[in-house]
């Protein structure tokens, strides 16, 4: 009965995997193709080009834009990863009320739709001179996703991190933050690598903060330079299917670089609260 179920479970799992892959098929086949090339999306191309990359690196400014979101995924999950698992640790070890209080105002927040702040937030951005700045974008996703990750460490701690080891430390004459930087930090690599990519997958892909307070075109991350580009080659679908390939590329190597740690990190708890 098991082997049966397993069985399904594996076909069912194909069968799944085979639907999500089928968009990818197409999006690379199609960007391989000549312009003249007009063949089913379902044909590999008749003759592999690599035109269509280099054409749509230089229509779309790929290269400007890129900078800007690499610098802007990369400060604000160096800020999310610094300041989440600090503000994580006490509340994961002190069962206070103020820190059941704290915990369950992140937990509220989490579920607030981002849009219904956005304009008191445009308004503060622009009063603050900071509107088409880098600055603007990462203190906006470093706030934004903070809560996401307060609530994935203080779990992960809590479930996997044994308090003996901090115990120890504290014998020793280890101060608190010297504990938290030399014991319990090295052991949340799990972790870190999960709030790594959910963190950089959601930066990277934002849409709806970069449209807002980056419209200058030097400052202009990839979903919005994509965005104009696909409206002025909605007929080529050649350059547009290129061009998304070249934009999703770096998240997939962070997530196959790191999906080990990934797995491992929601695998033990950090789910949990």
């Amino acid at each position: 009965m098991k082997t049966v179920r397993m069985r399904i479970f594996t076909l069912l799992a194909a069968v799944i995997s085979c639907v999500h892959i089928v968009p990818f098929y197409i999006l690379l086949t199609t960007s391989l193709k000549a312009k003249g090339d007009y063949s089913s999306k379902w044909s590999l191309p008749s003759a592999f080009s690599f035109q269509n990359f280099r054409e749509a690196w230089e229509r779309a400014s790929l290269g400007q834009s890129f900078l800007n979101t690499i610098i802007i995924t990369a400060v604000s999950a160096a800020l999310l990863i610094f300041m989440g698992s600090l503000a994580a640790y006490p509340l994961a070890r002190r069962n206070t009320k103020l820190n059941k209080i704290v915990f369950g105002l992140l937990i509220s927040i989490m579920i607030i739709p981002p849009l219904t702040s956005m304009v008191p937030l445009y308004k503060m951005v622009a009063d603050a001179g900071l509107i088409n700045t880098h600055a603007a974008a990462i203190l906006i996703n470093t706030a934004a996703y903070m809560p996401l990750t307060v609530f994935l460490y203080s779990g992960f701690i809590r479930s996997s991190i044994p308090k003996e080891l901090e115990e120890a430390a504290k014998m020793d004459g280890a101060g608190l933050i010297r504990t938290f930087y030399t014991i319990v930090f090295p052991l949340l690599k799990p972790i870190t690598a999960t709030v790594c990519i959910i963190s950089c997958v959601f930066i990277w892909n934002d849409y709806q903060f970069a449209i807002f307070f980056l419209q200058d075109q030097k400052v202009q991350t990839l979903t919005v330079a994509m965005a104009g580009f696909f409206g002025e080659n909605a007929n080529n679908l050649h350059l547009v299917a290129a061009a998304a390939i070249m934009a999703m590329l770096p998240m997939v190597v962070l997530f196959l670089a790191l999906q080990k740690y990934f797995i491992s990190g929601l695998s033990s708890g950090a789910v949990k609260g």
